[in-house]
């Protein structure tokens, strides 16, 4: 397993660079993004407009080899418009499906809280369980599947927000933020050069990412580091500030996300310090603060950052 997470590493840090040569300035965004792929899960980009979450995905894409959707969601926008529908071919005498967008390695659903709460289920549902059902067939999605969906936290006019159930299945939710000055200098060269995403070659395959997410999955989590995301979990339900706090299944993606967070250190296990460098992340988005809370200020990321502070480090869990 050494050499095994080694390897996994030097792939990591080969796709992550491959990435940053167009996403300037955002090193841990990406690292987090690629952690979502090969934990095979879902990334929630929370941000202003024109700070390259599309770049980010179509460069994700583009770096794996892989075919990239985009799904602009508007209030008119269908479930049947995301996942496809069956039409009769009267030569053949049957239904015929075709495909809708969704079925791409990397999906982009640009402004998800834009379309109503029936199609934004119907991304959901694609994202739960890799599969969509039209008529009496179910079709597998493609692997690598990875979406990334995108929100503008400032202009709600016109928007359905995500209800917390379907936030609930994003394992994590990140900002892009604005770039610092020296990168943003680099940006605009690149752009007046006309560089794009299109330019960007692929370093590794779409077999070699199904190669990595078995690799990570070898990462050892012993039942005492279990017990300690347990624990910050239950204390997110406790805490004073939070009326509904992370659910078993941000449990599930906090170990998840720790165990590739580890590999992509190059190590065949995961210690405390990788959980608590995924945490906010991957926890933040699925607490709901009480109202006299946010009225205070406080945040769910203050509550992640205060809980992380506060747990215990259980017995035999190892630590950096």
């Amino acid at each position: 397993m050494p050499g095994q997470s080694l390897h996994f590493k030097h792939q990591f840090e080969s796709l992550s660079g491959n990435v940053e040569r167009l996403i300037r300035g955002k090193s841990e965004t990406v690292r987090l993004a690629l952690v979502c792929l090969f934990a095979e899960g879902h990334l929630l980009i929370e941000d202003v407009p024109g700070v390259a979450k599309t770049s980010l995905a179509r460069s994700i894409a583009a770096s794996i080899d892989g075919t990239f959707h985009r799904v602009q969601f508007t209030p008119d926008l269908l479930p049947a418009d995301i996942t496809g529908v069956e039409i009769y071919n009267q030569k053949e005498g049957e239904f015929e499906f075709r495909a809708g967008p969704i079925f791409g390695n990397v999906v982009l659903g640009d402004e998800i809280n834009r379309a109503s709460a029936k199609t934004q289920s119907a991304l959901l549902q694609a994202m739960a369980e890799g599969e969509v059902t039209a008529g009496r067939r179910t079709y597998r999605l493609p692997r690598p599947f990875f979406c990334l969906a995108t929100q503008n936290p400032v202009d709600y006019q016109g928007t359905y927000p995500l209800p917390e159930a379907q936030l609930d299945r994003f394992m994590m939710r990140v900002s892009m933020g604005y770039p610092p000055a020296v990168e943003e200098t680099s940006i605009i060269a690149q752009a007046l050069a006309g560089v794009t995403p299109a330019q960007i070659r692929p370093v590794i395959s779409g077999d070699e990412v199904s190669a990595m997410v078995m690799l990570a999955r070898e990462v050892e989590v012993n039942p005492p580091l279990l017990d300690y995301v347990v624990a910050i979990a239950e204390a997110t339900r406790r805490h004073p500030d939070v009326r509904l706090g992370a659910s078993p299944r941000g449990s599930i993606a906090l170990a998840a996300a720790a165990r590739v967070w580890a590999a992509s250190k190059g190590r065949a296990y995961a210690i405390a310090d990788d959980v608590k460098d995924v945490a906010i992340p991957v926890l933040a988005h699925r607490l709901l603060l009480k109202q006299d809370a946010r009225r205070q200020g406080n945040t769910a990321e203050k509550v992640i950052s205060e809980v992380l502070h506060n747990a215990d480090v259980p017995g035999r869990v190892p630590l950096r």
